[in-house]
């Protein structure tokens, strides 16, 4: 029997040590953000053999105790009740469902950060009231005129500096997202006045500058970010079936 093109258990032992090793090279903290999807990558499966859809999943979870979830969607995307292609699944439930997904094999979701904001969006502010409902914290970035050439004004306080700084209490910070257009690179910037060191992996590539999962103007969420320090069990925090009609569209 021939064996397969991708070997599960090593990927996971090796990324898993790798993962540690740059946890501790930079400073303590981590931030991930995974090309793909973490629970149900198809696409990978098909294209890799020996690859299963849940293996980055599988490899998180030897580090569950080290990682928390930010999970980032675009206040454009929800306006227009944009949808998974795959499943159809419009973002905002998709959000929900992936909190519930999380937490059922115990990992901890941190928060969620709302990004490209501007003026008053309906959809998201909808999906924002019913994330505080279920205490779990809420962030919002802005939408910002000229980036990503006008690098005066993105790296001002009119800029970046408008976006909520968002709290993480653990040294693995995983970013992810419904879809594709979510912002997901955005919960992150070098804010030299907090002093805080991290390293930025996106998409297989380590960027080699600190990094910082964002900045702001010293905002915080309405929720108090201590009161998620451990995750729920699944049954008493099964947000997405509660919320069946939380989808404004």
């Amino acid at each position: 029997m021939k064996n397969p093109g991708f070997d599960n258990k090593k990927y996971i032992i090796m990324q898993s040590e790798q993962i540690k090793k740059r946890i501790g090279e930079f400073g303590g903290k981590l931030y991930l953000e995974f090309g793909g999807k973490l629970f149900d990558d198809t696409h990978a499966s098909r294209v890799l053999p020996g690859f299963q859809p849940d293996s980055k999943l599988r490899m998180l979870l030897e580090l569950k105790d080290q990682a928390e979830i930010v999970i980032a969607v675009s206040a454009e995307a929800l306006e227009a009740a944009k949808r998974r292609g795959d499943s159809g699944i419009p973002y905002d439930m998709e959000v929900l469902r992936l909190i519930d997904m999380f937490r059922s094999v115990g990992l901890y979701v941190g928060s969620v950060v709302i990004t490209r904001n501007s003026g008053y969006m309906k959809a998201a502010e909808n999906l924002a009231e019913v994330l505080r409902r279920h205490e779990i914290p809420v962030y919002r970035h802005y939408f910002i005129n000229g980036y990503p050439n006008n690098v005066s004004l993105i790296v001002s306080e009119e800029g970046f500096g408008k976006n909520d700084y968002i709290e993480t209490t653990r040294p693995l910070v995983i970013v992810t997202a419904p879809g594709p257009g979510s912002g997901d690179r955005t919960p992150r910037r070098h804010d030299h006045s907090r002093k805080n060191e991290g390293n930025f992996r996106v998409r297989g590539s380590v960027r080699h500058q600190c990094a910082e999962v964002s900045c702001g103007d010293r905002r915080r969420a309405r929720t108090d970010p201590e009161s998620l320090t451990a995750p729920r069990s699944a049954p008493e925090n099964d947000v997405s079936r509660r919320q069946e009609s939380a989808s404004p569209h």
